[in-house]
């Protein structure tokens, strides 16, 4: 299963290349929702370890291999409506590279060898750059060049730290991950230290996390806006993932408050960045985008702040997945309606296009945080954790910011809600498009009933998980 899980969106690529466009638009969806069926299958018949470790799937794994799933497939079905509206757009290279990136992202949950991983999270770079440039334009060109050479950089930095992690793993003999971490009092702690530096720095890169961000807003705001959500919502974990594959080799070797204290920092710095462009933002998708910033920062001082941190950060990388598929999926609506980016050109959405305001309002209180949403509880759990910990400076800034970025959001987001409307100008006010709609109610209903109500199978995985990373 683990094998036919990488290899079947990897063998539809070149089927996708022959099909003409529109059988194209068909298959994307039918392989995704078949990869959901596998995936889901996958929490009654776990596998084992293949290919001599090299490709495994623990609970971490699952989690994340998961949510990738789950939101992948309400975006091929959002592209199945968006595609129809771009037919002057030829979509054999999207479609393709679509369908390969869904093949690396499977491959970085499944990687149980370090080399393995890097590869894996590598290809998801290079599979995921023909997406940010579907438009063609000078400056989705310039935000796809932009993406690869930071994300090379950073990837770079990682490809060192893992050379590093193999100098510390001298005794050990491999970089396979099961075997580091029964062996973690056996790394060389020097070189153990410095290979964490450029993994956090590498990965941390890919995964948004400030200093190394400054790909990020202009790849979420040139891409196709479905393409946002699938960077923001699974790339970005994906990336969180392999943090975590860190993390846990450091808990092993007992470099658990090294790592924290590196995670913590790059935490509040993304944080701070989020809190200082967001307000103000005249792109709404820009907006959105260092609203990613900022939830990744979220994730990295959970992780920091241990204890029920580490369950607060896993549950927030699951509801923030939803809430910005969510959110970006309703970017894409108001671009086709308003064929502007800008806050400014968009009012009255309520009045006009009600059911793309609700799906606003709702995307808006799920990425800040606000009950009954997930978002608000995870973010609750990690300011626990803070207090707990005695870390009370750091619960001071966490809500600080978190309220800055709130009210930078919220003076946007009430501008386009509120205000002169076209009815009353007697413009012309399009019909909403139902099939464009339907999607974006299949990723909002997660991340509200997670506020409302813990299935007992996720509050055991994330349990599960959490002591995997030295958490509770």
């Amino acid at each position: 299963m683990l094998l036919f899980l990488i290899l079947l969106p990897l063998l539809g690529a070149p089927i996708a290349f022959l099909l003409p466009k529109t059988a194209r638009k068909i298959l994307l969806p039918m392989v995704s929702f078949i990869h959901l069926s596998g995936v889901v299958s996958l929490w009654q018949f776990l596998p084992m370890d293949q290919f001599h470790g090299f490709l495994g799937l623990d609970i971490l794994g699952r989690l994340v291999l998961t949510v990738v799933s789950i939101l992948f497939a309400a975006v091929s079905l959002y592209l199945w409506g968006y595609l129809n509206e771009r037919q002057d757009h030829p979509n054999r290279i999207f479609v393709i590279s679509l369908l390969l990136f869904l093949s690396a992202m499977t491959l970085v949950t499944m990687s149980r060898h370090m080399g393995l991983l890097w590869i894996a999270v590598e290809a998801t770079t290079l599979l995921s750059a023909p997406l940010i440039n579907f438009y063609r334009s000078p400056q989705s060109v310039e935000a796809t060049w932009k993406y690869l050479l930071i994300c090379s950089v950073g990837i770079a930095m990682a490809l060192l730290g893992t050379l590093f992690l193999a100098v510390s793993a001298t005794g050990v003999g491999t970089v396979s991950l099961g075997i580091l971490l029964n062996n973690g009092p056996l790394l060389s702690i020097p070189w153990l230290k410095l290979s964490v530096i450029f993994l956090f720095v590498g990965y941390g890169t890919k995964m948004g996390l400030a200093p190394m961000h400054t790909w990020l807003p202009d790849a979420h705001s040139e891409a196709p806006s479905p393409i946002s959500a699938l960077l923001s919502g699974v790339l970005l974990n994906c990336a969180f993932l392999s943090v975590l594959r860190v993390f846990q080799i450091c808990a092993a070797a007992g470099q658990t408050a090294f790592a924290q204290d590196l995670l913590l920092v790059m935490g509040l710095l993304s944080l701070v960045i989020a809190s200082i462009f967001v307000v103000g933002q005249p792109d709404y998708k820009r907006m959105f985008a260092y609203s990613s910033v900022e939830n990744m920062g979220i994730l990295a001082i959970g992780m920091a702040l241990g204890g029920i941190g580490i369950y607060g950060s896993l549950f927030h990388m699951i509801n923030n997945a939803f809430a910005k598929g969510m959110a970006f999926l309703v970017t894409g609506n108001l671009y086709q309606i308003y064929k502007s980016k800008k806050v400014s050109d968009i009012t009255g959405l309520l009045s006009d296009y009600p059911v793309t305001g609700i799906f606003l309002l709702m995307g808006f209180l799920a990425v800040t945080g606000i009950p009954p949403f997930g978002t608000f509880y995870s973010e609750l759990m990690i300011l626990k954790a803070a207090i707990e910990s005695g870390h009370f400076w750091v619960a001071f800034f966490y809500i600080l910011f978190l309220a800055v970025i709130f009210m930078g959001i919220a003076q946007s987001v009430l501008k386009m809600l509120h205000g002169g409307t076209k009815k009353q100008t007697g413009a012309q006010v399009k019909k909403e498009d139902i099939k464009l709609a339907i999607p974006i109610l299949f990723l909002g209903l997660p991340v509200l009933i997670l506020g409302l109500y813990m299935p007992s199978f996720l509050n055991d995985a994330l349990k599960e998980s959490s002591a995997l990373l030295g958490g509770r």
